[in-house]
């Protein structure tokens, strides 16, 4: 309790102690105790950045570098006050000036920039770099390393409590790498400053010495210039203990023990390579003008040494089993051969290159990096992609699989880019069609790319279009990618920031299967799921009167409405294609309550006049390089999406409370039916 009010007062007290230093006078013997205070600090926080086992151990050291940094600065003005106005400032740094470079004007002023090179040249650049990528890498790693963690907890190997210090020590090292990359930033500015402060020093001492004391230039010299060398090196001294203690933080690995033990361990296990060194020395030894004695004394130690070490122990690896291996027909390798894997893409045999690192392939860090991108995109977790080849696949082609079925397939031959544009034909290559959005183009040979780029083609290589054709179909089949184990993964990382409306909705009002129902309903029309706490209240207020799925995904789109038209708009401008009045009510009267769902109980001929109308109005829009949406009223929403989904799967239905009030609507057509008349 004691030590916890000394820190609550201690710390800031010595903090306006050091503002007042820079102002107020201090008397010389009062500036020796604080100088040997200054030495004697940044040498304890030396001895203990060589002994702390992880970085996090010390994580009050940027702000402690601070004060540190400060605490130096003040007292460099306190001796230059001295100095100009007295020409003494104390035994430290008169000792520094006098005794430790022998009186030497010149021997003081290298020392001192040698100091500053290798604490601003050296030791201070490399910290800060270390600290900056460190700080990135740490950042770059969160998001796995929280995925980490909460697969840890779902499948029941550390308790709620480990979960939460364990994210709790995440965000701390992030927050420590970069408090570290902020804190170099002041030991560089540190450096510069000494420069420029004992330079003032000597043409300032000079200047008093001879102008206003009319001291001749030697003597002026002796003095003034002397003790600003002096006050350099005594603050320079433990400004390279700190500049190396930052360094040691930076550069200190998470380990069992301290550095020390861990040099003298790591070094003592390399028998062989102490034995060559030593061998090495000896050899150094013989050639002729170097001395002889110091070289066989160190080689000699060195062989020694090698001779005394024990070999390391090697690590115990488990026996191996003396048992049969499972046979074929086993149920552990039935159920290891029988499990179907969520997403899969299967490559024809000439296309393995693609995934060989060794020769060039990227298509492993694309899809790996496409995971991250979608994830963030619809803000579910994507599973992961299980890459390999099929020898029953065409040479030069692939094919991707949703829950062990075939969705998708195409080709990427060996040897070629995609060239897409209009204006190929004079290009050698085979003609294709892209696979995802379905545009004309080439493959071409790799020589030919800026031959096609000058034709105003846009030229793509195989992992791209691969990745691309990928990210398409995990898109479309976002809905059936959404597993229940998601679900709940999903609402426990949302319990942890808005534990209220997690707990509102549900075990009382849903279970996790009819919160599953309306995030894939959602996820079915491109809605991201990202906003969680928006999407369980507004289901939940909806769950109180019916739990009825069509409701509840209304009542989630109604919440989300803003973003998702605000999704399909062109700056603030979004183009609708209406429905006419009296059509919309017709179809309001047709509306029939199924058990998928509500659908629309039309005549055949209305049906395929409605959905051939809606096809032409967004064709048309589309040529005009415009984005359409269907806007209806919303109980029609549902049942009107389900009719020209087939004709129009990627024409979006919003209903009118979906619109964001921010946006400009630009309608480019009305859609009428044809018996609405004759009624």
């Amino acid at each position: 309790m004691r030590a916890k009010r000394l820190g609550e007062l201690g710390i800031p007290a010595g903090v306006i102690a050091i503002i007042v230093m820079m102002v107020v006078p201090l008397p010389t013997a009062l500036l020796d105790l604080l100088l040997a205070t200054n030495i004697t600090f940044a040498l304890l926080v030396l001895l203990v950045s060589m002994f702390v086992k992880r970085p996090l151990d010390f994580a009050a050291f940027p702000s402690l570098l601070l004060i540190a940094t400060l605490f130096r600065l003040a007292l460099n003005i306190s001796v230059t006050r001295l100095v100009l106005l007295h020409g003494y400032a104390g035994k430290v740094v008169q000792s520094f000036g006098h005794f430790v470079v022998g009186g030497s004007l010149i021997v003081g002023l290298v020392i001192f920039l040698i100091i500053l090179i290798i604490q601003f040249v050296v030791i201070t650049n490399g910290a800060g770099r270390v600290a900056e990528v460190g700080a990135r890498f740490t950042l770059d790693a969160m998001p796995g390393k929280q995925m980490a963690i909460d697969a840890d907890l779902n499948a029941g190997l550390i308790d709620e409590a480990e979960a939460r210090r364990r994210r709790a020590e995440i965000a701390a090292e992030a927050d420590f790498y970069g408090a570290m990359d902020g804190a170099s930033k002041f030991v560089k500015g540190d450096a510069i400053a000494a420069i420029v402060i004992t330079a003032v020093n000597l043409i300032g001492g000079l200047a008093i010495g001879v102008m206003q004391r009319h001291l001749p230039i030697g003597d002026a010299v002796n003095t003034y210039s002397l003790l600003s060398v002096g006050d350099g090196l005594v603050s320079q001294i433990p400004a390279l203990l700190l500049s190396v203690s930052t360094g040691l933080i930076v550069t200190r690995g998470t380990s069992e023990a301290n550095m020390g033990a861990d040099v003298l361990r790591q070094i003592s296990s390399q028998r062989q390579a102490i034995r060559i060194g030593g061998v090495a020395i000896l050899v150094i030894a013989l050639v002729p003008g170097l001395p002889k004695l110091p070289f066989l004394l160190l080689g000699g130690a060195a062989l020694l040494l090698a001779s005394r070490l024990k070999e390391p122990a090697k690590s115990a690896e488990p026996a191996p089993s003396v048992g049969p291996p499972p046979a074929p027909d086993s149920p552990e390798v039935l159920v290891e051969e029988m499990r179907v894997e969520p997403l899969e893409l299967e490559l024809a045999f000439d296309l393995v290159d693609l995934v060989d690192q060794s020769r060039g392939g990227e298509l492993l860090e694309r899809v790996r990096a496409l995971r991250r991108k979608l994830a963030i995109e619809l803000g579910m977790v994507i599973p992961p992609v299980r890459t390999r080849d099929n020898l029953d696949l065409p040479p030069g082609s692939y094919a991707i699989r949703v829950n062990g079925v075939e969705v998708a397939r195409g080709e990427a031959p060996p040897g070629a880019m995609l060239a897409i544009g209009e204006n190929l034909a004079n290009l050698p290559g085979t003609a294709t069609v892209e696979p995802v959005f379905g545009l004309p183009g080439k493959w071409v040979a790799p020589e030919l790319r800026q031959q096609a780029e000058m034709l105003g083609a846009t030229v793509v290589d195989r992992a791209s279009v691969i990745t691309t054709h990928l990210a398409e179909v995990v898109r479309d089949n976002a809905a059936r990618l959404l597993s229940r184990e998601d679900v709940k993964t999903l609402t426990e990382l949302t319990r942890r920031t808005h534990p209220a409306v997690v707990e509102e909705l549900t075990p009382g009002l849903l279970q996790l299967g009819d919160i599953q129902r309306v995030l894939q309903g959602l996820l079915e029309e491109h809605v991201p799921i990202r906003d969680l706490p928006r999407i369980f209240e507004g289901v939940s207020q909806r769950a109180r009167v019916s739990q009825d799925p069509e409701g509840l995904i209304e009542a989630a789109r109604a919440t989300l409405g803003p973003a998702i038209s605000a999704a399909y708009a062109q700056g603030n401008r979004l183009t609708v294609i209406t429905v006419e009045p009296l059509a919309e009510q017709r179809l309001i009267e047709r509306l029939r309550q199924g058990e998928h769902g509500s659908f629309l109980a039309l005549e055949p001929d209305d049906a395929e006049y409605l959905v051939g109308e809606v096809r032409r109005l967004a064709e048309r829009a589309e040529q005009l390089g415009n984005n359409p949406v269907l806007v209806c009223a919303a109980p029609l929403r549902p049942a009107l999406r389900r009719l020209v989904r087939a004709a129009n799967p990627r024409l979006p239905v919003l209903a009118y409370g979906e619109l964001s009030p921010h946006l400009h609507l630009e309608t480019v057509g009305t859609v009428s039916l044809a018996r609405a008349h004759a009624a």
